[in-house]
């Protein structure tokens, strides 16, 4: 049975502490939860087993935050200092909660502000003026160096494929890009339109491996200017374009089309548009190659924390809604793939780096980022390992006689890319 109690001769929790304390006690009914509160209360909570996290909370102020709105405050109050990780055990303590599950730290005040968040949600979602220029620049124009610091070499922000587990971060990258373009099943001369280029790695790999012609579109300023320095640096101006152009906007017809990591950022109510519009772009006998963040079920808005900080109005998508989106559209459904944990071995990889390079992000932004970006991370991983998020890939079609009969071109695809595009390593 879960249990909870103060240690010898610590004082008793009181106030906001004991609210906060019997929250804690129907919440942790797995592993083992230490609160060392402001006033000297020190309470364990769970069944004694792992995983096993300590807190310490500085104030009296921070523990009436955190039990009034508990959802958003934990991870404010570790950002602000006001509530320390003992032994820097961040994933730990989140792999508690999610273990126990989030929806049992709620607490009455906490649930009214859950509420009055999903109304808002849904006011900015179906009411509020188009602001997706402005929800990207938040997050991908941060500073270029920021993101050298923890992703691998070809920069590439989205779920690495780790078909071999013991392979490196860029091995596993290039991975995904070669398993991708095998889907797409290339021919020389084709014509590709990628839906949120990004970096340009994925626009860049194509073009230098799949003998085709690639239109990358962004609305991110930041990752347009590196996209195209790159594509200079690596003499493929001439085959490869980025433009900073909404996908709504962009014109003609393309023999592919790829998105990859973009469909997070859409919306549900842009859903039929995208769709549609992706419909209007292909070619007859087009292929469209659809990789995103998926979840188990839908829900009404993401955790406050990342909604806040990190993915404004973003939306994982689950696939129950996707499909229903693609089948309005009049698009063909023939592969359907579930990458499952492969997203949180990225994200560990990426951790790891940006902890490695604490100094250098740290020259770049002060410590409360690096612990919202740590946050970022940690819980990220934990989502995919211990949570209901994976990652799926749709091949989309116009036409039934574009399909292969089965799904052996893919391994011979892939096969065929590795003896050119550098056998594990990264391309340049």
């Amino acid at each position: 049975m879960p249990s909870s109690h103060s240690s010898a001769g610590a004082a008793a929790p009181r106030g906001f502490e004991r609210l906060l304390s019997g929250m804690l006690r129907r919440a942790v009914r797995k592993g083992t939860l230490t609160v060392r509160y402001p006033s000297g209360a020190e309470a364990v909570y769970g069944d004694g087993g792992e995983p096993e996290a300590a807190i310490r909370i500085a104030d009296a102020g921070a523990v009436r935050a955190i039990y009034l709105d508990p959802a958003l405050k934990f991870t404010e109050m570790y950002m602000d200092g006001r509530m320390s990780i003992e032994a820097e055990k961040l994933d730990v303590f989140f792999a508690l909660v999610k273990i126990n599950g989030a929806k049992r730290f709620a607490t009455a005040p906490g649930a009214a502000l859950t509420v009055w968040r999903m109304l808002d949600r849904l006011w900015r979602r179906y009411v509020a003026r188009e602001t997706a220029q402005r929800n990207v620049a938040h997050h991908y124009d941060l500073d270029e160096r920021l993101f050298r610091l923890f992703l691998d070499d070809d920069l590439q922000y989205s779920c690495a494929y780790f078909a071999d587990p013991d392979a490196s971060l860029e091995e596993a990258q290039l991975a995904k890009k070669r398993h991708i373009a095998a889907k797409m099943m290339l021919a020389p001369g084709q014509s590709v339109l990628d839906i949120g280029s990004g970096w340009g790695g994925m626009a860049l790999y194509l073009a230098r491996h799949g003998g085709v012609t690639v239109t990358g579109v962004t609305l991110s300023s930041e990752q347009l200017r590196v996209a195209r320095e790159r594509a200079l640096e690596l003499g493929l101006a001439g085959r490869v374009g980025f433009e900073l152009t909404d996908y709504r906007a962009v014109t003609g017809k393309f023999d592919r089309l790829v998105s990859v990591g973009m469909l997070e950022h859409v919306g549900p109510q842009n859903f039929p548009t995208y769709f549609s519009t992706a419909a209007r772009l292909m070619q007859d006998d087009g292929v469209f190659l659809l990789h995103s963040i998926g979840r188990a079920k839908p829900n009404l808005f993401d955790p406050p924390f990342v909604e806040k900080y990190i993915f404004p109005n973003g939306h994982i998508p689950a696939l129950s809604e996707t499909l229903r989106a693609i089948e309005r559209s009049g698009l063909l459904v023939k592969d359907i793939e579930i990458l499952t944990y492969h997203y949180a071995d990225t994200l560990k990889h990426w951790r790891q780096r940006f902890h490695a390079n604490r100094d250098k992000v740290l020259a770049l932004y002060d410590e409360r980022f690096f612990r919202m970006w740590d946050l970022y991370l940690a819980t990220s991983e934990l989502s995919f390992r211990h949570g209901k998020l994976f990652n799926f890939q749709i091949q989309l079609v116009r036409k039934q006689s574009t399909a292969r009969p089965a799904r052996d071109y893919i391994g011979e695809a892939e096969r065929k890319l590795s003896a050119i595009d550098g056998l594990g390593r990264a391309a340049d």
